[in-house]
């Protein structure tokens, strides 16, 4: 008898916590978030962990776990079930809780002073759904200088690392020799890859030459001869306009990566041409999605 009504509580326990999923998601939707965990391998492309570190058994906070290697589309962004396939899982992991039995600690990664799940999602989502405030948990370290918080979309996970990217560039290189109010990315690896860009110039400028420039004046000739004249194009062509959210740094990435594979094809190929290209090509792709959009909303109606 206590069996059943066991069994039956965990079902209803099932459904609430789906219809809160639904609710999750929705909510997400209206505010243009995603409405899936965040996913560890999504993360970990952004913040690129130095090193792990196993720290054994700890007791850990329910609400600091935000995501998961693997199960991250199974489960709303708050952890409650979106799928009925998970039901039995589910529910059986609830029926021992109602049970008092004693079930074996989840396996979490640590990143940024919040958790992953490897194994445990469903007990997990148990435990979010019944407001269980610490669960056990074996957990490995991924080392990391950049802070994470519940709630953060892989949005603001992005801008975060910009943010740390260029305060370690801004502390590194001290660049009042550059505009740096004007050189702004929104793309993680942007600042690690301007520096690239200025020692390969740096490199070049240095076959001609006896002895070998400083960074700064490697970085004032980049700015001068390479950034600057990019901008001026991507300025004249308003190209920027089709790319809402974008900075003038993010163009001029974005240009030269184009302009190499084009350099590839065709030896003699300009910056301008490339621009000129690269934004015919925005405009239609934009136009695409707009009759796109279009027609999605006529099918609905």
């Amino acid at each position: 008898m206590s069996e059943n009504l066991n069994s039956n509580q965990a079902m209803e326990d099932f459904s609430r916590a789906k219809r809160r999923a639904r609710f999750n998601s929705f909510f997400n939707t209206l505010q243009w978030k995603n409405s899936d965990l965040l996913s560890l391998y999504e993360v970990t492309k952004i913040i690129k962990p130095r090193k792990e570190t196993y720290l054994g058994m700890q007791t850990i906070p329910v609400d600091k776990i935000i995501g998961s290697e693997g199960r991250y589309r199974d489960f709303s962004s708050a952890f409650f079930p979106k799928k009925e396939m998970l039901k039995s899982r589910w529910t059986s992991i609830d029926m021992a809780r109602l049970e008092d039995v004693i079930l074996p600690p989840i396996s979490v990664y640590s990143l940024g002073g919040n958790y992953f799940v490897r194994d445990g999602n469903h007990r997990v989502s148990v435990a979010k759904s019944m407001g269980v405030e610490f669960i056990d948990a074996e957990v490995v370290e991924l080392d990391s200088q950049i802070e994470l918080e519940p709630g953060m979309t892989l949005k603001q996970i992005k801008a975060r690392a910009v943010e740390y990217e260029r305060k370690m560039f801004m502390n590194q290189y001290n660049p009042t020799y550059l505009p740096m109010d004007e050189i702004r990315f929104t793309a993680p690896g942007s600042y690690p890859e301007m520096v690239n860009h200025i020692l390969v110039h740096k490199y070049y400028i240095n076959q001609n030459r006896e002895g070998e420039i400083s960074f700064e004046e490697a970085a004032k000739s980049w700015y001068e001869n390479v950034y600057k004249p990019i901008i001026s194009e991507v300025r004249k062509d308003k190209v920027l306009s089709n790319f809402p959210g974008e900075t003038e740094g993010d163009m001029y990435m974005w240009l030269v990566r184009k302009w190499d594979e084009k350099k590839r094809m065709k030896h003699d190929a300009s910056i301008e041409e490339t621009v000129s290209e690269a934004k015919k090509e925005t405009a239609r792709g934009r136009l695409g999605r707009y009759f796109r959009k279009l027609a999605d909303f006529f099918r609905r109606s």
